[in-house]
């Protein structure tokens, strides 16, 4: 069964979402910037929300995580919770 890792940063605005996606294609650590700005508790680490398997994640996010290219920031990913950045770290079908 599939499974995948990855990090994200959850932020309330779209806006603010795309201010960290910049910085962090223009160099900014990704977990430094999830520590400083994400509102989710794995902030603490780096963003990291270890290893799931599909359907664990809301549907928005998991769309991402499960078709997405590993190592390449996605988003802004709109969800319930509010904006995501998201990044694939690993994935096995």
């Amino acid at each position: 069964m599939a499974k995948a890792s990855a990090r994200h940063i959850l932020v309330s605005s779209e806006a603010k979402c795309n201010e960290l996606k910049a910085a962090i294609e223009g160099g900014a650590d990704f977990a430094q910037v999830a520590k400083d700005n994400s509102s989710c508790p794995s902030s603490r680490q780096g963003g990291d929300l270890g290893t799931f398997r599909p359907g664990q994640m809301v549907k928005e996010f998991d769309t991402v995580v499960f078709s997405a290219p590993l190592h390449q920031v996605q988003g802004p990913v709109k969800t319930q919770f509010g904006y995501h950045l998201v990044e694939v770290t690993s994935r096995e079908d």
